[in-house]
């Protein structure tokens, strides 16, 4: 206790900004990804690295395939419900609830309902946003549908995710 009582709080760094996320904004980046379409609301570049997160709308059959990471994942479900499939097993997770995901376990997720899913992913530290913005497609706004890709334009995309993934710490747990 007496080492901690000795531990001087850095100085604030003045080159820091305030920053309010508004996920309707123009300003904010929103991109699909797997069908779904996520808004960056705070970047890892407004953090310093220390972490992002991300408005996230999963349509009902959308979400990512099994996939784990080096960082750590936390999800707030807003409204709706997903599939949450965690070292294997599968579990039911509805609006209102928080999920946090451990660095370097395999996970995925997936709306198994009729209706969208909205939530918000925050990954420590960041980079995950990052990722997504160079694999995924940019879309005008939150509510814009993803593109409609063909499979071959799918293919594409996969091809662009495994080549990007180990860049961002991330293994796809795909062929």
């Amino acid at each position: 206790m007496a080492d901690l009582a000795k531990a001087r709080i850095p100085d604030d760094d003045p080159a820091r900004q305030l920053t309010v996320a508004d996920t309707d904004s123009a300003a904010a980046p929103h991109v699909a990804v797997v069908g779904d379409v996520y808004t960056i609301l705070v970047s890892g570049a407004q953090t310093a690295g220390r972490y992002c997160l991300i408005d996230m709308v999963v349509p009902p059959g959308g979400g990512p395939p099994p996939h784990r990471h080096d960082f750590e994942e936390m999800f707030t479900i807003l409204e709706g419900a997903l599939e949450f499939t965690f070292r294997g097993d599968v579990m039911t997770i509805g609006a209102g609830s928080t999920v946090n995901i451990p660095a370097n376990a395999p996970h995925a997720f997936r709306n198994a309902s009729d209706a969208p899913a909205h939530l918000l992913c925050m990954a420590a530290p960041a980079g995950l946003d990052e990722f997504f913005l160079r694999i995924g497609d940019r879309v005008p706004s939150r509510g814009s549908p993803p593109p409609n890709l063909n499979p071959a334009q799918m293919g594409e995309r996969i091809k662009k995710a495994k080549e990007f993934a180990a860049q961002f710490r991330t293994e796809l747990l795909i062929p």
